[in-house]
C-alpha cells in the first residue's frame, strides 16, 4: 500500500470532520504554498486545498505563511533604492475608473517612491488598472530588477505579477475554473515585493481588514494601512467614514477618517470607463465631485504613514491642497 503524498497532510488538516479540522501554522502554510508554487503538488490537491481554506476562512497567520512562500521566489536585486510605498492592485473587475492611480501619482510627486503591482484584470466593459497607468506613461516593468532600476529615476512604477511570480499568477487563473476567489486573491495584497516600509491595502470586505493586519504583524511590516476600498482597491470611499486598521511604527491602532461629502450615491453605471477619462480628470476637464474627493481622501490616508502626528482632518486638507496645486498641463 502506497504512502500518502507529502502534501496530503495539509489537505487532511483542513478537511477533517467538523470537530477535527484545524488552522495551519505559519510554517505549515508556508511549506504548503512553497510546494504548490514549486510544482510539487497535484492539481486536484491544489483545488482541494484552496477550497477548504476558503470554506474554513483563512487566518492572518496562514496568509502570512503563504505570502512568505511567494516571497521566497522573488528575484529582488541587492542594490535598490529605498522604496517608500507598496501599492497592490489585485481587484480583477473594476466597475468604476481606477481613480486611485491619480492619488498614487500625487503621492509620488511628493518625492516618495512607490511600487504598484498586480494582476491584469478583466477589460470587457470594465476599467482595469494597466490601461489607466498607460495614459500617464507610468512604466510597466517586466522584472523586479527593472522595477528597482526604474525607481532610481522616477517615483512610480508598476510590475505585473506574471513578471515576478508566474507560479502565483497561474493560481490566480484558477478562478474561472473554481468559480470563486481564493486565498490567492487575498494574500496577493500582502506580497510587498521590494519590502517597502509603508504598505497600502484596500479590501473588498471589512472582515478581511483584521486578517491583513494580522498578516502584516507576522511579516514584521512596520507600517500598513488597511481599509475597505472601492472595488477592493486602494481607493477611499469619500461618502462614508473610513475605518482604517493601521500599523504605525509597529503599533496597532484604528484610525477613522470622516466622510468628505454628504452625497450618498456614486452613479458608476453612467460612467465612461475609457482610460482617457483619467487624463481628463487630471487636466480638470471633468467635474465629478465624488471621485475627486475619493482621490483626495486616498492620498490623505497614504500620507498618514509619513506624517503620523497629523490628524485625519489635517491630512485631508494637505491632500486637498496637493490636488488643487497639481500641474494640469503635465500630461498634455
Amino acid at each position: 500500500m502506497s504512502s500518502d503524498h507529502p502534501f496530503a497532510q495539509y489537505v487532511r488538516a483542513l478537511g477533517k470532520g467538523p470537530n477535527m479540522w484545524r488552522d495551519l501554522s505559519f510554517e505549515e502554510a508556508k511549506d504548503a504554498m512553497n510546494m504548490i508554487l514549486n510544482g510539487e503538488v497535484n492539481p486536484l490537491q491544489i483545488g482541494a486545498f484552496l477550497m477548504l481554506l476558503r470554506r474554513k476562512g483563512e487566518t492572518g497567520e496562514e496568509l502570512a505563511g503563504m505570502t512568505a512562500a511567494a516571497q521566497d521566489l522573488f528575484e529582488v536585486p541587492d542594490k535598490k533604492p529605498q522604496i517608500d510605498y507598496d501599492w497592490p492592485s489585485y481587484a480583477d473587475r473594476h466597475r468604476q475608473q481606477p481613480w486611485f492611480i491619480l492619488a498614487a501619482i500625487l503621492l509620488a510627486d511628493q518625492g516618495y517612491k512607490i511600487l504598484m503591482h498586480g494582476i491584469e484584470g478583466y477589460a470587457d466593459g470594465l476599467a482595469p488598472t494597466r490601461p489607466g497607468l498607460s495614459v500617464f506613461n507610468v512604466p510597466q516593468v517586466t522584472s523586479l530588477a527593472e522595477a528597482a532600476e526604474g525607481l532610481k529615476a522616477q517615483n512610480l512604477v508598476y510590475a505585473g505579477l506574471e513578471h515576478f511570480c508566474q507560479p502565483l499568477q497561474d493560481l490566480f487563473e484558477l478562478r474561472p475554473l473554481l468559480g470563486v476567489r481564493t486565498a490567492v486573491n487575498t494574500f496577493g495584497r500582502d506580497l510587498n515585493p521590494l519590502n517597502a516600509p509603508c504598505q497600502m491595502q484596500g479590501v473588498f470586505h471589512p472582515p478581511y481588514k483584521a486578517l491583513h493586519l494580522s498578516a502584516a504583524e507576522f511579516l514584521k511590516q512596520p507600517n500598513a494601512l488597511i481599509f475597505k476600498g472601492g472595488g477592493g482597491e486602494v481607493m477611499r470611499n469619500p461618502m462614508k467614514a473610513a475605518r482604517v486598521d493601521a500599523l504605525i511604527d509597529g503599533e496597532v491602532q484604528e484610525i477613522v477618517w470622516p466622510a468628505l461629502t454628504g452625497e450618498t450615491t456614486y452613479k458608476w453605471r453612467d460612467e465612461d470607463l475609457s482610460p482617457d477619462q483619467l487624463l481628463k480628470m487630471w487636466q480638470g476637464e471633468l467635474d465629478l465631485p465624488v471621485p475627486i474627493l475619493g482621490i483626495i481622501g486616498t492620498l490623505s490616508v497614504a500620507l498618514k504613514m509619513k506624517h503620523p502626528s497629523k490628524s485625519p482632518d489635517e491630512l485631508d486638507q494637505i491632500a486637498r491642497d496637493i490636488w488643487n496645486a497639481r500641474d494640469k498641463e503635465r500630461f498634455s
